[in-house]
This record gives C-alpha cells, sequence and structure tokens, in this order.
C-alpha cells in the first residue's frame, strides 16, 4: 500500500511560518535541497492546497535560481512530471500535470492508495496537512527542523488533542545544523530501515 508522507520545514519552537506569515529563516542551501529533490522522486504523486500549489508554480516553468548558487534543474524536471491533486474551492483549473481534487482528502488518498503505480503519496500545505493528520491519514512524518525560535505562527502539529505514537526511522544532521527527522506513525506497518 502506497504510504503517505507529510514533508515539511519547521523552527525549533514548532512553527511552519512565523507570526508574521513569514519563513524567510527556511531559505534553500544545497544539502536540504538535495533532500527535497530526493523525496519529489519518491513520489507518485503530491496533493497540495491552494497557497502551496501557487507557490510552487515557479517550478513548472523555472528550472535554475542562480543566485542559489547550485542546479535546482533535476528538482525542476522532476517536479513537472510529477502528478499534482490540488484542494482549492477557489481555483476554477490548475495548470501542468495537476487536476483539481474531485472528492475530500479521505477519499482522494483512497483512491489513489487503491490505483497501481508506485511512489509516496505526499501532502504539502499547512492546512491540508493538518487535516490529514487529524484524520489519521499520515503515515510517515518527514520533518527538517531550523535551528531558529519564531515565537508563534502557524503550528506544523494541529493541536488536535489527540495522541499519536510515532517510530523514529532516519535522522540526518546537516553541516548548517538543519536536523532531519524522519518518523514513521504507528498504526502501519513498513519494512524495517535503520536509523542513521
Amino acid at each position: 500500500m502506497r504510504s503517505v508522507t507529510c514533508s515539511m520545514s519547521v523552527s525549533l519552537d514548532g512553527y511552519i511560518v512565523g507570526p508574521d506569515g513569514g519563513f524567510d529563516w527556511t531559505a534553500p542551501e544545497e544539502e536540504v535541497f538535495r533532500l527535497a529533490t530526493e523525496e519529489v522522486r519518491g513520489a507518485g504523486v503530491h496533493l497540495l492546497g491552494r497557497r502551496l500549489y501557487e507557490t510552487m508554480l515557479y517550478w513548472e516553468t523555472g528550472d535554475h535560481d542562480a543566485s542559489l548558487g547550485f542546479s535546482t534543474h533535476e528538482f525542476a524536471t522532476l517536479w513537472r512530471a510529477l502528478p499534482k491533486v490540488v484542494f482549492s474551492t477557489a481555483l476554477a483549473e490548475v495548470r501542468g500535470n495537476a487536476r483539481l481534487a474531485s472528492g475530500t482528502l479521505a477519499e482522494e488518498i483512497e483512491r489513489l492508495r487503491a490505483e497501481p503505480g508506485g511512489g509516496d503519496i505526499a501532502i504539502g500545505g499547512a492546512t491540508l496537512a493538518a487535516g490529514a493528520a487529524a484524520s489519521g491519514l499520515i503515515d510517515e512524518y518527514r520533518v527538517r527542523v531550523y535551528p531558529v525560535l519564531v515565537g508563534g505562527g502557524i503550528p506544523f502539529f494541529p493541536r488536535d488533542e489527540r495522541r499519536v505514537d510515532l517510530e523514529l526511522v532516519e535522522t540526518r544532521t546537516f553541516g548548517s545544523k538543519i536536523v532531519y527527522l524522519r518518523y514513521r506513525t504507528a498504526h502501519r506497518p513498513g519494512p524495517a530501515e535503520p536509523i542513521r
């Protein structure tokens, strides 16, 4: 069965954006960008909310930001080819290899899990991910923890007063002191993987 994954950057105090709505503290750096490219390569489909979809439209046409000092071409190529399902009541149409969701989040995930094919079902966007987490639909959390305290904003984990047991399956620390943590939820078994 295809796993549902949620991958996001988060401040040490647990927020994906600060109180002003900014996330400039997540500026890309090469090692972390390579990790994001690995994650997109492992996805079979990506579920996005409207705001994340609109943010990611850049990758539909752009494929290199020279100001970063490293190539973004591979990520852009993978992203353009990746099927996407956009959850929005405001958009009438979407571009690229995307379609608007025709059902609820749970219905779309059930349908995608039943389809043949491989790759993870990735979820992106704070509101969409929070809904998936509250419904117990996420199999794996992939968290890039940035060494900053932002003091408030939009929390990474929903505050639904529900306990979810997690199993740590991977850790990485990057030269920039960003820590990557990968957890599997206890409700779905997966292949055994060593902790690194």
